[in-house]
């Protein structure tokens, strides 16, 4: 090789390089300049959460701009062979696809904002509860479309997909037929999916009792949901299960619930006294919502009488420690004030007399 045309060969890669270095650069300057203004906006900003922008959009933003600042450069070269156009492909490629990690990451930053709106650690927290069950579904279904509208366009930039997608049209007859088959399930668990986040048989934070478990709803997702039990385990349900069998759902239309106690005594209990000592615990204590307070005798066997303690709360949490509370509280009572109320057994001793011997 002339060596006129190496070193011409050098100055051009050199030219290049210097070239995209200094597009990187000034990639990297405008994403400063950007983010930096995006922060002061969402600081002062009543309707963007202090630095969500930085927070999700930061890097994809950086990506995105390098990307299309190198791919600028390497299009401006002339003279264009295998290893030029396999670049500018690749480029292409990364270009479509830091797009639509932008633009997901945008629908992170929609989220959140809402979410923040929204806040489910109130007492009242059912509207902020459908707001965010609803959200979190359409979130993951505009995911899925990102990446199905990002593999379309991928795929697009490659010579052949047409004469590809032609040949495999003769075979669509069979073909759809066994991904009809395949896909039954899944379509039906993305069809459930968008019914739960509409319907609304569930929220986040829902307080349910599912295959015999009590628990809350942690994570709705496309194909599942987390049930965090109340010792802490994770129950995973098939979305399909909360459209096509029956479960408990204790914060449906409100979050107050009725709680019972149920304590067994004795016939000579009198019951007045317990429906004063029931009154004197629950006034003013935090846990009862002051609306329910009910003593009731639900049952009588042959050696005590069943009383149920009807009492209400707030939430299901708040009324499973209130029951706790009034069950000892009034075991106390009952051994200080009344322990012959307490379930006991009783037995006659007959004593039968001696027959007269005889002499």
């Amino acid at each position: 090789m002339d060596l006129e045309v190496i070193i011409e060969w050098f100055w051009d890669f050199a030219f290049v390089l210097l070239a995209v270095a200094l597009a990187v650069g000034v990639a990297l300057l405008v994403h400063l300049v950007i983010f930096r203004l995006f922060r002061r906006i969402s600081d002062k900003s009543e309707l963007l959460p202090d630095g969500i922008i930085n927070k999700h959009c930061r890097r994809a933003g950086r990506w995105l701009l390098v990307t299309a600042a190198v791919f600028f450069v390497i299009r401006q070269i002339e003279e264009v062979g295998p290893v030029t156009r396999g670049i500018q492909h690749a480029l292409s490629l990364l270009l479509i696809f830091t797009v639509a990690w932008l633009i997901n990451r945008l629908a992170w930053v929609f989220q959140d904002t809402v979410y923040d709106r929204f806040d489910v650690d109130i007492r009242d927290n059912l509207r902020a509860r459908k707001v965010r069950t609803q959200l979190n579904v359409v979130r993951r279904v505009i995911t899925v479309i990102i990446v199905i509208l990002t593999v379309g366009a991928m795929l697009m930039t490659f010579e052949g997909v047409e004469q590809l997608g032609r040949g495999l049209l003769a075979s669509a007859g069979i073909a759809g037929v066994i991904i009809g088959f395949a896909a039954q399930r899944t379509l039906g668990t993305f069809v459930a999916g968008m019914q739960i986040a509409f319907t609304q048989p569930i929220r986040a934070d829902d307080v349910v009792i599912v295959e015999g478990e009590w628990g809350r709803i942690e994570e709705i997702t496309l194909t599942y949901v987390v049930v965090r039990i109340w010792d802490l385990r994770r129950l995973i349900v098939p979305i399909t299960h909360f459209i096509e069998r029956p479960f408990q759902n204790w914060t449906r239309v409100t979050a107050d619930i009725l709680g019972t106690v149920f304590i067994y005594m004795d016939y000579t209990v009198p019951l007045e006294a317990i429906r004063g000592e029931l009154t004197r615990l629950l006034q003013g204590h935090k846990l009862w919502d002051g609306k329910v307070n009910v003593v009731q005798v639900t049952n009588a066997t042959e050696r005590t009488v069943e009383v149920r303690l009807l009492v209400s709360a707030g939430d299901a949490g708040s009324a499973w420690d209130l029951r706790c509370y009034l069950r000892e509280k009034m075991i106390e009572f009952l051994q200080r004030e009344y322990p012959d109320s307490l379930p006991r057994v009783r037995a006659e001793l007959e004593q039968k007399p001696m027959p007269e011997s005889k002499t």
